[in-house]
């Protein structure tokens, strides 16, 4: 009878959290870090070199000077990292990787509701502008997931993100065809349109309700994202109801991005862009992917603007093309890295 040969011992695998830990560390670092110098960057760069010291003195210019750039940094800050934030969830809510804060139609609906407001409603106060582009927004969302929902299926991705591709090309059209016989408040609509961070206190405190909801809202989704980027399935395997998970995010989603939308007007590839660099940095956990995309969201935000008042002197750039302008290489680039292949 042949003895059998024994088995050569196997070496014991490192430890998996290990892995992830050393993977993870030097990203969280990286991120904070970028948030770090982006307050920095945008504080002190723009037309004009004001040194820290004159925060110190309160009657100089100065002084007027930073207070000015703290509020604009703050305002960036809070609708980058809402749109970041935005973004994350929308890209686990449909798993689709191109899915950003304008797939449900959210600026569409406010670029709409904000020509009415001016066209027919003769809306002139930012206050009105701001209401009526949170409004629209969030209707839109409404429309999109009621369109989606229609058939046996439900408000499948696919079905949610060719309803979101729908109305927003509908939207596009009206609001373009009342521009084009009533160019009354066209010029503000141009300027809104492109994205401008502005410096008001008093709008950032009207919107920042709405943020902080938004935002816990979506931070304590993580699990559902989780859950849900393992397909429906699973996920009703795990005990979740998808569909009422994928209303709560989707509440989130409109909170977050209607407000940042309302508040300063679109802003480009921030939403696309930030949750596949976190991704890429910290990996694939939705608890660790959105409150890090909300820091990366607010540095590339701040930064964009800051670039923006000193590219092109002595005006600014508005930050909605800076993103752009930023976005599109890393797009390009994570594409040819394959970063974008699944969430």
């Amino acid at each position: 009878m042949t003895t059998p040969t024994p088995l050569a011992p196997v070496a014991p695998a490192a430890p998996a959290a290990a892995v992830v830990r050393g993977r993870r560390l030097p990203g969280i670092g990286l991120i904070l870090g970028a948030l770090i110098l982006a307050a920095v960057v945008s504080i002190l760069l723009g037309a004009e070199w004001v040194p820290p010291s004159a925060l110190l003195d309160d009657g100089s210019f100065g002084h007027a000077i930073l207070e000015n750039r703290i509020a604009r940094t703050a305002t960036a800050f809070a609708v980058g990292g809402a749109l970041a934030l935005g973004g994350a969830c929308l890209q686990g809510l449909t798993r689709n990787p191109l899915a950003d804060p304008g797939l449900l139609g959210l600026n569409a609906g406010a670029a709409f509701a904000v020509v009415v407001a001016l066209v027919y409603v003769g809306a002139t106060g930012l206050n009105s502008l701001l209401w009526a582009a949170f409004i629209g927004s969030a209707l839109a969302a409404i429309l999109v997931h009621g369109i989606a929902a229609i058939g046996r299926d439900g408000a499948t991705p696919a079905k949610l993100v060719l309803a979101g591709a729908a109305l927003t090309a509908a939207l596009t059209s009206w609001t373009s065809g009342i521009l084009l016989i009533d160019h009354k408040g066209l010029e503000v609509f141009r300027q809104w349109q492109v994205g401008t961070i502005g410096s008001d206190w008093g709008d950032l405190a009207i919107c920042a309700p709405f943020l902080v909801v938004g935002a816990l809202m979506a931070l304590l989704s993580a699990p559902v994202l989780n859950a849900l980027a393992l397909g429906d399935d699973l996920a009703k395997g795990l005990g979740r109801r998808t569909g009422l998970d994928r209303v709560v995010v989707g509440l989130a989603v409109v909170l977050l991005c209607g407000t940042a939308t309302a508040l300063v007007g679109p802003v480009a590839f921030v939403g696309l862009v930030v949750p596949h660099a976190v991704r890429a940095l910290v990996g694939p956990s939705y608890a660790l992917v959105l409150p890090l995309s909300i820091a990366a969201g607010a540095a590339l935000t701040a930064i964009a603007d800051a670039l923006g008042r000193v590219v092109l002197p002595p005006t600014e750039v508005q930050v909605g093309i800076m993103t752009a302008v930023v976005g599109v290489p890393a797009f390009v680039w994570f594409l040819r890295r394959g970063r974008m292949a699944g969430l």
